[in-house]
């Protein structure tokens, strides 16, 4: 399926390494995603409060994965500090993807149940 020039699954790829295509919240509507809309002008990046989404959309990434500043970024970094199971899953995603890329990912990921899951 594609959005513009741009494979959906790569969209629906958060910046942080949330896989927001099979996540609950987006497919029931009660969340837009991280990226969605910034493309297509239906939403405005000079409104986002995440300042990861906002660095990763202005340098036009896919995701964090797609920076050479990923070990030394404080934003991403500090994210994926905060306590909680989720944001080392996220991390995951992230190295998954720098070491294995995006087709292999969405492979695996098109199987979760949730933003993130296991790479079997």
């Amino acid at each position: 399926m594609l959005l513009g020039d741009k494979d959906i699954s790569k969209i629906l790829i958060g910046c942080c390494g949330a896989y927001c295509k099979t996540c609950p919240a987006l497919i029931n509507k009660s969340c837009r995603g991280c990226k969605l809309g910034y493309d297509t002008g239906n939403r405005d990046i000079s409104k986002a409060k995440c300042q990861m989404k906002v660095c990763c959309i202005k340098k036009k990434y896919e995701t964090c994965a797609d920076c050479s500043d990923y070990s030394t970024c404080e934003i991403i970094q500090e994210f994926y500090n905060k306590s909680g199971y989720k944001y080392k899953k996220y991390k995951q995603a992230i190295d998954f993807i720098r070491e294995n890329g995006y087709p292999k990912f969405i492979k695996i990921a098109d199987n979760w149940k949730n933003a993130f899951g296991k790479y079997e």
